[in-house]
């Protein structure tokens, strides 16, 4: 009655990998609870992002700053893989402990019908990677994480997102260096975060063997560029985690301002959802077409 395509985990996944193997980029939009993943599934996207900015500030109303749980952020994952038919990449934090904790978060995001899981090798509590006061634990440890999740996955096109945020603090060659590293460990794509400049994203696609990330946050660190200049550098995955809850943020101050002053929702009616089209995207029209078979 969920009215999602049925489509199995593994065809995602092997959808996804093969989708990656192509030339062209592909852009993920972020999403942070079930509306903003149901909308994007409907637009025909290769892949979904679950943001753990996004998804700890919808979640918890709090900073992604270490605080959310390996069963906070499994719950909401699962929900939206469940959800919807388009794969989905999901923020896995630091994997939430040593080594035993990275092999259990690993079997749990797989177990869940997600298609990739994000590791990053911050120091625990880890921080939003394009905010101050970002630490890195040593390459070495990074490397041994890298080769758990590998070996915990039971189906090899689970993708595995290595992110080193050691540009910030340590600088390019070092950032460089756990790059190369994670990549011979065997993650599937390198995710070098937070570059500051375009020549920067240039040299890590120089010198980066592997399929890269682009994270492209507005008011972040990096340059935003277009999709083709991404691609040109070298790009294979372009991730937009925090567009989504930036415009709904915005689009919610207007109309909630419109209340309060007005008093009334009328002259903000151009800039609402359609209440039918929202009811059928949220999936009333399987539960009526279930009444109209089944209730009295």
């Amino acid at each position: 009655m969920s009215g999602i395509k049925k489509i199995t985990a593994e065809k995602k996944r092997r959808a996804l990998r093969a989708r990656l193997q192509q030339k062209a980029i592909v852009s993920a939009p972020g999403v942070f609870d079930m509306i903003s993943a149901k909308l994007a599934d409907t637009m025909g996207f290769d892949v979904l992002y679950m943001t753990g900015y996004g998804t700890v500030a919808s979640t918890l109303g709090l900073p992604d700053a270490g605080l959310a749980t390996y069963s906070d952020m499994l719950g909401r994952a699962a929900t939206i893989a469940k959800g919807t038919a388009t794969p989905l990449i999901a923020d896995g934090d630091t994997g939430y402990g040593g080594l035993l904790n990275v092999a259990h978060t690993v079997r749990g995001y797989e177990d869940a019908g997600i298609a990739g899981i994000q590791l990053e090798d911050q120091v625990f509590p880890k921080r939003c990677g394009h905010t101050p006061g970002r630490r890195v634990i040593e390459c070495a440890d990074m490397v041994k994480k890298i080769e758990v999740a590998v070996d915990a996955r039971s189906d090899d096109d689970f993708l595995i997102v290595a992110r080193t945020d050691a540009l910030a603090s340590k600088g390019i060659e070092d950032a460089l260096r756990r790059a190369a590293s994670y990549a011979e460990a065997g993650a599937d794509l390198i995710f070098l975060e937070a570059p500051t400049s375009l020549e920067e994203m240039k040299r890590i696609c120089e010198t980066i063997d592997k399929p890269l990330v682009a994270n492209m946050v507005e008011g972040g660190s990096t340059p935003i560029l277009q999709r083709d200049e991404l691609e040109a550098l070298g790009y294979s995955l372009a991730i937009y985690p925090a567009t989504g809850f930036l415009a709904m943020a915005k689009a919610l101050t207007k109309v909630y301002r419109a209340i309060r002053d007005d008093g009334s929702s009328l002259n903000v009616e151009d800039d609402l959802y359609e209440f039918r089209a929202f009811s059928k995207l949220i999936g009333f029209d399987d539960v009526w077409e279930f009444e109209s078979r089944f209730a009295d």
